[in-house]
């Protein structure tokens, strides 16, 4: 099965001007933005573009040749598709610009833009995902509850200022992850002057707002060029409140993992598109509804804020951390857990409980429901029949 990185090998070689911007390029770009370009791309309004050759050339001497960690679930293989868009036609080219990198605990903020000039007129903003970072993790749990998380105002501030630093150029906004819900709320809020320049969002299994945007005056106004993409099980693409038109691709992960857009199936120029969600992917949308429904905003608050302690327990900033040396992890956590208050345990434990068995309860309807239609379908059959045998008679 091909995806992303075959998508290179058969069409690295065509130039825009004979191949025009696709979704895979979206998603391409979305993941370039998870490269550390700190000291190799100007930050905004400070410096003219890299041409991404150049960047990759740089950034792999600071390596000289040592394997490059990305985390633990930030995918592994980012830093060679940047390689072999680096020795592309299509990429290598391409300007990038305006790298901004912030990170603040006590904000709970994990955020990070890059600009790439696409050589067409228009340029890609594409905001990163959730990285490695605990205090990313936590800031992704704030959306469950905050009407605004501190990212999302930091993307509407970051398109602003590279609207004023290219203030002819067209816009194409995108990210993977958080990234996508960053590029829709930039989208969505920004001024109808810069709406008026967007050619396409780019959402790539970005999660929901606490706060529906759907529908709104402001959200109408580029809701046709919104492009939602999401894999037949997506998890995170389905979370809170989220757009309702999307993109179903073929992913050739299994449940969590199809998150991972290196997992998404190419066919020339576009992903497999499929007609709707699979079984699984029915199942894990009414779970996360029901589970969603279940916690007014302040037990989700209660909820993040008590699973961020005890993962930060141990002094660990990365889930890398907490997976080098697990026992230590273990140990700090369960005496951290064992310590919160009573009502905070149950509220910690008892969501986790309510989340599995949502989930076991529609697996066990969708099986039931499932075993049954074959039946019901000859039913259905043998009605019809019936109908059309009184029919004749009369």
């Amino acid at each position: 099965m091909a995806n992303i990185m075959d998508y290179l090998d058969w069409r690295g070689d065509l130039p825009l001007t004979v191949s025009p911007f696709n979704e895979v390029d979206g998603l391409i770009l979305a993941e370039l933005s998870f490269i550390n370009f700190e000291g190799i791309v100007p930050p905004p309004e400070l410096g003219r573009g890299v041409p991404l050759r150049d960047a990759a050339g740089t950034y792999f001497a600071r390596h000289n040749g040592q394997e490059i960690d990305m985390g633990v679930l930030v995918p592994g293989r980012i830093p060679d598709l940047m390689c072999r868009m680096a020795h592309s036609v299509r990429f290598g080219g391409m300007l990038l610009n305006g790298y901004c990198e912030l990170m603040d605990d006590a904000r709970e903020q994990q955020f990070a833009a890059l600009t790439v000039e696409l050589g067409d007129g228009s340029i890609y903003l594409s905001y990163r995902g959730t990285d490695d970072t605990i205090v990313g993790w936590k800031e992704d749990l704030n959306m469950g509850y905050l009407e605004v998380i501190p990212s999302q105002t930091r993307a509407l501030e970051y398109l602003g200022r590279m609207t004023r630093q290219y203030p002819d150029a067209k816009l194409r906004i995108g990210g993977h992850s958080k990234g996508g819900n960053l590029s829709v709320y930039a989208a969505v809020k920004a001024p109808a002057a810069v709406q008026d320049r967007i050619l396409r969002v780019y959402n790539n299994d970005g999660p929901g707002f606490a706060k529906p945007l759907v529908g709104t005056p402001e959200h109408t106004r580029v809701a046709d060029r919104i492009l939602t993409v999401v894999p037949q099980s997506s998890v995170v693409g389905q979370l809170l409140e989220h757009e309702q038109n999307v993109e179903i691709v073929r992913s050739d992960a299994e449940g969590m993992l199809q998150h991972d857009g290196f997992s998404w199936q190419v066919v020339g120029d576009h992903f497999i598109h499929l007609d709707g969600f699979s079984r699984e992917g029915k199942v894990i949308d009414e779970t996360l509804e029901s589970w969603e429904g279940s916690l007014s905003p302040k037990q989700r608050e209660a909820f993040a804020d008590a699973l961020y302690t005890v993962l930060t327990a141990s002094g660990a900033k990365t889930l890398s951390d907490l997976n080098g040396d697990k026992l230590k992890s273990a140990v700090t956590m369960l005496k951290t857990y064992s310590n919160l208050d009573r009502e905070t345990r149950q509220l910690l434990s008892g969501s986790l409980r309510a989340l599995v068995g949502s989930y076991a309860k529609n697996v066990a309807d969708d099986v039931q429901k499932n075993d049954l239609e074959p039946l019901r379908r000859k039913l259905e059959r043998q009605r019809k029949k019936a109908e059309k045998r009184g029919a004749k008679k009369k």
